[in-house]
């Protein structure tokens, strides 16, 4: 029962982030994983974890469709060389050209929605070819998995997909153990509040609505300080600049902090976490790392994020697009106490680790796994 199993992604980063748990679980189990992703930093740290990784030469963003034959060819070739059982795909691209690849070569795969991301945000050229292709590619695949509803509902409405092959995972799940206070939290009362941001430096996070917010909240003179944590993506056509991010630091709206390898000592310090994303979410991340954090969370009520927090439960939901209800929503979390603060965020680690723990998701690769591989 010993198998070779492949992950693809658009990179080596989302893998070892995302899907590690994942990965040391099937290796424990004796499997060999493979790791199909363009290089970078954390190729060497899928490697010394004991995957074999295999470089990728391709970039989820290009709109090039010769490049996009490309990548086909590439992945079939690298799938008839190495002989997977089993592979995983995760984001557009390799859904949609790793499945072609895979079903031509008779190997088994599921394609992962992590979200519907940038092409389903508006109905233009873009979406109709990816709805197009989607719909083309999933035709064979094992499975579909999705990490919230309302992304599953759309791909069944539109005939992408048959719901017969859906499942919807609860998100890609966050590790409890790892991302839990080594201190408990302490009233610091008298000192400026803290409200911290981490995501993607892209537009549609909710990046600029934090620094309008920001503006509201100054002009009323409140005690807090705001913090972001992120990293540039430049060749993305939602992208932050660099420019804008400093001139919010030049006037004084924020403290940008790079992007950090480790966020749990910032989680630490921080009193809330805010993340007003308009973005096609699939289940946040940064939500369920603050969260199982014990933080109490701002976000708005978009899909992915609202299945994470719950009005005054863990958390304030806000409007879409909305800098003046986030700048109210933020006011009125420094209006909680500090033991109403608290309770919020120890409901919030409570539901991760009841709903989104890491270990639930592993037991949905384990059932997948298990079935194809005794049929």
């Amino acid at each position: 029962m010993k198998k070779t199993i492949a992950f693809v992604s658009n990179n080596a980063w989302s893998v070892y982030n995302y899907r590690l748990p994942v990965l040391r679980h099937l290796m424990q189990q004796g499997h060999q994983v493979l790791v199909f992703a363009p290089d970078d930093a954390f190729s060497a740290k899928l490697q010394s974890e004991g995957c074999r990784f295999i470089p990728l030469v391709f970039t989820n963003k290009s709109e090039n469709p010769f490049q996009d034959i490309r990548l086909f060819r590439q992945l079939r070739s690298l799938y008839r060389h190495w002989k997977p059982d089993f592979i995983f795909h995760f984001v557009v691209k390799p859904n949609i050209y790793g499945s072609l690849a895979a079903a031509t070569l008779g190997i088994p795969s599921v394609a992962v929605v992590t979200g519907l991301g940038y092409a389903f945000a508006r109905k233009n050229w873009l979406y109709w070819i990816v709805r197009y292709l989607y719909q083309y590619a999933l035709r064979k695949v094992k499975e579909v998995w999705f990490l919230n509803n309302e992304d599953a509902r759309v791909f069944i409405d539109q005939h992408i997909v048959a719901i017969q092959k859906v499942r919807v995972l609860p998100g890609e799940g966050v590790d409890t153990t790892y991302f839990k206070r080594q201190s408990p939290a302490h009233d610091r009362s008298g000192e400026p509040f803290l409200f911290l941001m981490s995501a993607r430096l892209l537009k549609s996070k909710g990046i600029g609505l934090y620094a309008d917010a920001i503006r509201l909240l100054q002009k009323k003179k409140v005690n807090a300080r705001f913090q972001l944590m992120g990293f540039f993506e430049n060749e993305h056509p939602d992208a932050i600049s660099e420019a804008e991010l400093n001139k919010w630091q030049e006037e004084g709206l924020l403290d940008y902090k790079g992007y950090q390898q480790d966020v749990r000592p910032c989680l630490e310090q921080a009193d809330c976490f805010v993340f007003p994303s308009y973005y096609h979410e699939g289940m946040p991340r940064c939500l369920m790392e603050a969260a199982s954090m014990e933080l109490p969370i701002i976000t708005s009520n978009n899909k992915g994020c609202k299945e994470l927090v719950r009005h005054q439960y863990n958390g304030l939901l806000c409007h879409l697009h909305d800098p003046f209800d986030l700048a109210e929503q933020m006011m009125q979390m420094m209006r909680l106490s500090f033991a109403e603060r608290q309770a919020m965020g120890r409901r919030g680690r409570e539901w991760m680790v009841e709903k989104f723990d890491i270990r639930q998701v592993i037991q949905e690769y384990d059932a997948l796994l298990r079935l194809a591989f005794l049929a």
